[in-house]
């Protein structure tokens, strides 16, 4: 009997496999852009904003502020990316928030402030979060969703990985740098540089060529597009627990919008402190994701989210109780390295699951969850500490996020052996 042929070798893991594509990297190099100077813009104008009103409701309100327009909106951005030219979208919301920073630049400027009473400036700058949560309504579901048709569907887990690394690495030096900025050009030669990062995320876009419209074999008006994509995510246990798992624990767990009360009151390291208390989530992070590049963790994705999630809560717990400035970096560095963790694991789901057809829709419901975290738990968070206390609050919070990990370990034990 003649000898079996050699079984064929595993393919070798190609932790550079998205890079490849050179669309896919232009548009994760302006999503970087956009996203760094989103944060040096947020955090100088928090900074700024604490310190003319000494309220951390105030810098709660900016979460708030800039969550509500892109709630209202994200679903129906959802609906044009799946229905037209997703990089005609992101060229228009880019140019929108271009716009906003520029006219917020011009308002700071000393010459101009000094007319200016400090409620019109403040209404100014809330005007401007409000106005950059109208633009990402739109920019979030089509940047998610184009990004799954500039690389094939085998290196969807590649492309999560690096688009997350280009994130934190905005998330770091976005922070840092306006720290640095903050302090030595003001806010106003801060936001002049943000302009500047603005305008070079919108060239980038343009080496994208645009994409056809996927046919939708189900079309019909806006409310039964909308509805369709709601029944999708609602009827996916993996997908809805996921956005659920993370929303939940993000808006009792967070401890970002109240970093300024931390380094001003707590910690007193000032406005460079602040920088780097705002960096060292995304410090974590970013080494994390590179480590997932190498080690994805996707053959039992549930439970690493979970285990990540609960992660989070243990280091939000330290970072509370903590009043030393070292202490406090490193709690924050861990739930930058559990979050990204989570992160790569969720961005793979949303793009693997869904049918190309339905993805700007479920990525919009997505965003929704996101936003309702993120910018909902910073309005929570500012609530919080104005009744409780700032380091009571976090540690209620922190509290919450391992409860909800308990809790959803419960309800999705079937998903615990899901492999993606």
């Amino acid at each position: 009997m003649p000898d079996a042929p050699p079984a064929p070798l595993p393919a070798r893991h190609d932790p550079y496999a998205a890079l490849r594509y050179r669309e896919f990297t232009a548009l994760a190099v302006g999503a970087f852009l956009l996203s760094c100077g989103l944060l040096i813009q947020e955090v100088a104008l928090s900074y700024e904003i604490y310190r003319v009103t000494h309220d951390p409701l105030s810098l709660g309100l900016i979460g708030l502020i800039a969550a509500v327009p892109f709630i209202t909106l994200a679903l129906f951005g959802g609906h044009l990316a799946d229905r037209r030219e997703k990089r005609g979208i992101i060229r228009k919301a880019i140019g929108v928030i271009l716009l906003g920073s520029a006219a917020m630049a011009l308002l700071s400027w000393p010459s101009l402030r000094a007319h200016l009473s400090e409620r019109s400036w403040l209404l100014a700058a809330y005007g401007l979060v409000a106005l950059v949560g109208f633009a990402r309504g739109f920019y979030s579901p089509a940047a998610s969703s184009l990004r799954a048709f500039l690389v094939p569907r085998e290196v969807y887990g590649s492309a999560a990985t690096w688009w997350s690394t280009f994130f934190q690495a905005g998330a770091i030096l976005g922070p840092v740098s306006s720290g640095l900025l903050f302090a030595y050009a003001g806010l106003s030669g801060t936001l002049v540089v943000v302009v500047c990062m603005f305008s070079a995320a919108l060239l980038l876009i343009s080496f994208v060529k645009p994409r056809p419209v996927v046919p939708n074999p189900n079309a019909g008006n806006i409310w039964q597009s909308l509805g369709e994509g709601l029944r999708y995510v609602f009827r996916t246990r993996i997908v809805l627990y996921a956005m659920w798992l993370d929303m939940l624990s993000v808006l009792f767990g967070g401890v970002v919008a109240l970093l300024p009360v931390f380094a001003d009151d707590i910690l007193k390291v000032g406005p460079e402190g602040l920088g780097v208390l705002r960096a060292a989530p995304a410090i974590g992070a970013l080494l994390t994701t590179i480590w997932c590049a190498y080690h994805p963790p996707l053959m039992r994705p549930w439970r690493n989210l979970l285990l990540t999630v609960l992660g989070f809560g243990v280091a939000t717990l330290v970072f509370a109780v903590s009043k030393l400035f070292w202490l406090s970096i490193v709690a924050l560095f861990a739930t930058g390295a559990f979050d990204s963790v989570s992160m790569v694991i969720r961005n793979t789901i949303m793009q693997s699951v869904p049918p190309d057809h339905l993805r700007g829709r479920v990525l919009s419901v997505n965003s929704i969850f996101i936003s309702s975290s993120n910018e909902l738990g910073a309005f929570e968070s500012g609530l919080a500490a104005k009744l409780l206390g700032t380091v009571p609050s976090v540690v209620a919070g922190a509290a919450v996020t391992c409860g909800v990990v308990a809790w959803m370990w419960r309800r999705s034990r079937e998903l615990l052996t899901v492999k993606l």
